[in-house]
């Protein structure tokens, strides 16, 4: 009878440590991101199509670079006819964002293969770097659940760039809010991230500070100019309120 209880209590634990409930914890928890890439996605199947990208170099695009900001920045500075030197680099100050999620997300895969993290690191965006952090802060969260996320999300994109270009010539330009998807994206998960007074004022901070940096500095830096320099007075702050 001991071990038949023993076996009941035992079973559970072993359950939750099997890979297969571990990559089902990651589908659970980024199926809300992969419903959000739907629309977005195929907003911008849809702007490319109208700016001229096939669907392959649409395909193409989305499995090589998978980066949403990125990729509808893309779009619009072709359409705009930039130069492809002037698009790369834009398009790299735009992603230095990512540097700063894979820092973050570093200190909870300490010891992980090199290999287990290029294919992690792959898949890092605001969406799934969003939900990881979350749940490794939270919960006893796995690396492989983690990487479910990021990669289930990567397929959903994909899947639906692909199907926003095949079916963009039918839909006419602006409509349903399309130009808007984007935007309305991040700030979506900006709410997410409000979860106290320190929050909400870093956020406020790297509003302003990005603002009168468009304003008054060239290029595309403010993004990640603004991010950092707003990130590191939040810390200060919330130091200087703990100092006795």
């Amino acid at each position: 009878m001991k071990i038949q209880t023993d076996h009941k209590v035992l079973a559970p634990s072993l359950a939750k440590n099997s890979r297969i409930f571990q990559l089902r914890q990651g589908l659970i928890a980024g199926w809300p991101i992969c419903l959000g890439y739907i629309p977005i996605g195929m907003a911008f199947g849809v702007l490319a199509q109208q700016a001229g990208f096939p669907a392959w170099a649409v395909g193409m695009m989305s499995i090589l670079v998978f980066a949403g900001s990125a990729q509808f920045i893309c779009v619009a500075m072709v359409s705009s006819g930039a130069s492809a030197l002037t698009i790369i680099l834009t398009t790299l100050v735009v992603n230095l964002r990512h540097a700063l999620m894979s820092s973050a997300l570093a200190i909870h895969l300490q010891g992980v293969n090199r290999w287990f993290l290029s294919l992690f690191s792959y898949g890092i965006t605001d969406e799934s770097f969003s939900v990881n952090m979350a749940r490794f802060r939270e919960t006893d969260w796995s690396r492989w659940s983690g990487l479910t996320v990021n990669q289930s999300a990567n397929i959903v994109w994909i899947l639906s760039t692909i199907s926003g270009c095949l079916i963009g010539q039918f839909i006419p330009r602006g409509a349903f809010g399309i130009d808007y998807a984007l935007t309305a994206m991040f700030l979506c998960l900006l709410v997410y991230q409000l979860h106290g007074p320190i929050y909400i004022l870093t956020a406020i901070l790297a509003g302003c500070i990005s603002i009168l940096w468009y304003l008054f500095l060239p290029g595309e830096s403010y993004i990640v100019g603004a991010s950092m320099l707003a990130a590191t007075l939040g810390y200060l702050i919330r130091r200087w309120r703990k100092k006795p």
